[in-house]
């Protein structure tokens, strides 16, 4: 359960839908409660605070609203079994919330971080702005009993934009700090801070007219409209600026400066038509597609688009660079855009038709690229290219290579179920492979497909130290895509030992789906939600978007409506899985569907196929959710 007060008052079940609250003292009595974080509110206390001349009957008002908000917040508590969210305590009742259950307790928690790296401030304050859907309780404007906590939040929101600023200045973003202290200041022309901050972005911005500007119209708006001089901070920004002080310029004279300054002279160096640019251009994607996000999506569109003016130019060994440059690590076995991926796989076999023989490092990255792009294909030519690619590269004795071919045979290591451990010794080897050579990426994929594959195997502890020693990693080398891994594999860390009860799951997992929004992951979004909420309960959900799991969770949805003749037509029509990381957790789901519905032939088939999987856990390898030991199906 959520609750929403940076706005109207709200609240969230488990799924992100809005709640009913019934009318506005329903609303005024759970704000109040929230606004007393934890505390008790005797029921006279409230019956004043909702009436300015209470009726005869306001307590029992009172409790009729305290008990329609407990149906709300509390749909499935069993009758006459107590209230844990919104208890009766002594005289009044109080609110029992978790601390990240309300938008505002969030956000304090966010503005208070005083150790967070200036980019993990910058997202952190960015997300947490975009909390706030208006004013803090917005429609208790006139009450009393909010007025003061309106007040605090409303301060620590004016806080936060200039937190943010900060921290866009320190990472030599200046230019994307000014629009927003320009409105910040505009709003809140009393905020010395702010206008400080906007002439700092300036001069860092190359406007030092513009800073001493603005410097001189906060002078003019504090003397004239109150009376008073700027404090010592604005008085000494000017002094620094009118001297140049070196201090100044620290941040704009760091990465963003120097990034500035050498993408003016590659510019001017190399032609705008030159082939160089090309090559160029394949490296900034592979740097802008770890970045996750826009990041990710943006270096998918162009890399296509680079793919595609090399072979206009009718260079194929351009071509061959341009396709086989782009080495990006990939853990997931399902593509995040098929179309794209089939037209990547086309270019590359086209230009390995016409690549000279002689050329074997740039034919194995072709190979190596269509290996990857091929991830859940069902003919050979994927393991194929992986198997070549993989000669090739052992025999040239080049570490980069091999990471890239390496990725390769993994994507194609799913052509039975069972290979947890063969994919541990390819994991086993990236890690070797990127240490020994300062090859980040691989030691990173590496680490991922380790505790893929040691989930699978159920072996937690091994699993758990990998997760540890990339988490590291990324965060030196500023990956976020791998926290979204790691969270997803703690989750489902929770979900095998068995200790956690189902809520608690769900709402892990909730969380964790929160990390993919916006993560530019659709191939491993898309329905992976539901279906990690069906591991967790054993039951499908109603009204879920599965995606691309739909064709093997259907006839279970249906055996839950009570259409078992529509479920048996379903399975009796299913399509072979996907050979990838949810490989066997597919075809737990049609076992489960076929042991329900008696349909004996699916059951052996389903059976055979498990079987070599009979020492893993169902779904483990995925490192994001499990269905159990296969051993127990089997059974």
């Amino acid at each position: 359960m959520q609750f929403g007060v940076l706005g109207p008052v709200v609240a969230w079940d488990e799924r992100g839908e809005p709640l009913a609250l019934k009318g506005p003292r329903h609303r005024a009595v759970l704000a109040r409660l929230i606004i007393a974080r934890g505390r008790v509110v005797p029921v006279d206390l409230l019956v004043d605070d909702l009436w300015s001349d209470p009726p005869a009957g306001a307590v029992s008002a009172v409790r009729t609203f305290v008990a329609a908000l407990r149906r709300a917040v509390e749909p499935d508590r069993a009758p006459r079994t107590p209230p844990r969210v919104l208890v009766t305590a002594g005289p009044g009742y109080s609110l029992r919330a978790e601390p990240d259950a309300v938008d505002a307790w969030r956000f304090e928690q966010v503005v208070s971080m005083t150790t967070a790296q200036p980019e993990q401030a910058l997202k952190l304050l960015s997300e947490a702005l975009g909390w706030w859907r208006g004013p803090a309780y917005a429609e208790f404007t006139n009450d009393h009993w909010a007025t003061a906590e309106r007040a605090r939040l409303a301060e620590l929101r004016l806080q936060a934009v200039e937190q943010q600023a900060e921290a866009r200045l320190a990472l030599g973003l200046a230019g994307e700090a000014i629009a927003d202290l320009d409105a910040h200041v505009s709003e809140h022309p009393w905020r010395e801070e702010g206008w400080r901050l906007l002439a700092l972005a300036l001069y860092q911005a190359d406007r030092q007219g513009d800073a001493l500007a603005v410097l001189r119209r906060a002078r003019g708006l504090l003397v004239e409209q109150l009376a008073v001089d700027p404090g010592p901070a604005l008085r000494r920004l000017e002094t620094d600026i009118l001297n140049q002080a070196e201090h100044l310029r620290s941040a704009s004279t760091g990465v963003g400066k120097v990034w500035e300054e050498a993408a003016a002279a590659y510019d001017e160096a190399v032609g705008v038509g030159a082939r160089a640019r090309l090559e160029s251009t394949v490296g900034l994607l592979r740097n802008l597609a770890v970045t996750g996000g826009g990041g990710l999506e943006a270096a998918r569109r162009h890399r296509l688009a680079a793919i595609v003016a090399a072979e206009e130019l009718g260079d194929v060994e351009l071509t061959a660079r341009v396709i086989g440059a782009y080495d990006v690590p990939a853990i997931w076995t399902r593509s995040d855009d098929e179309e794209h991926a089939r037209q990547v796989v086309a270019a590359a076999e086209r230009t390995l038709a016409t690549l000279p023989v002689d050329r074997d490092a740039a034919r194995a990255r072709l190979l190596a690229t269509i290996a990857l792009e091929s991830r859940g294909s069902r003919d050979s030519r994927g393991r194929e290219a992986a198997a070549e690619a993989e000669r090739i590269a052992r025999r040239l004795d080049d570490p980069g290579l091999l990471g890239f071919a390496l990725n390769g045979v993994f994507m194609q290591s799913f052509e039975r179920a069972g290979l947890a451990a063969r994919r541990d010794e390819i994991g086993a080897e990236l890690i070797s492979l990127g240490t020994a050579h300062d090859l980040v990426g691989y030691e990173v994929l590496g680490h991922l497909i380790r505790i893929q594959a040691l989930s699978a195997l159920g072996d937690f502890t091994q699993a758990d130290q990998h997760a540890t020693a990339v988490d590291l990693l990324a965060a030196r080398r500023e990956l976020p895509l791998v926290g979204v891994f790691t969270q997803w594999y703690r989750v489902l860390r929770l979900a095998a030992e068995g200790r956690t009860s189902t809520g608690e799951l769900e709402a892990a997992y909730r969380e964790a789906a929160r990390s993919l929004d916006g993560a530019g992951m659709p191939g491993v979004q898309n329905g992976l939600l539901p279906l990690a909420l069906l591991a967790v309960r054993g039951e499908p959900g109603r009204d879920e978007d599965w995606g691309p799991y739909e064709p093997w969770v259907r006839p279970l949805v249906l055996l839950a409506e009570g259409r078992r003749s529509e479920a048996a037509l379903a399975l009796s029509a299913i399509p072979e899985p996907p050979k990838d990381l949810m490989y066997e957790a597919m075809w737990c789901l049609v076992l489960r569907a076929a042991l329900a519905l008696g349909d004996q032939g699916m059951v052996a088939r389903a059976r055979d196929e498990l079987a070599p999987a009979a020492g893993e856990l169902a779904g483990a390898g995925s490192g994001l959710l499990t269905f159990g030991p296969v051993s127990d199906l089997l059974e």
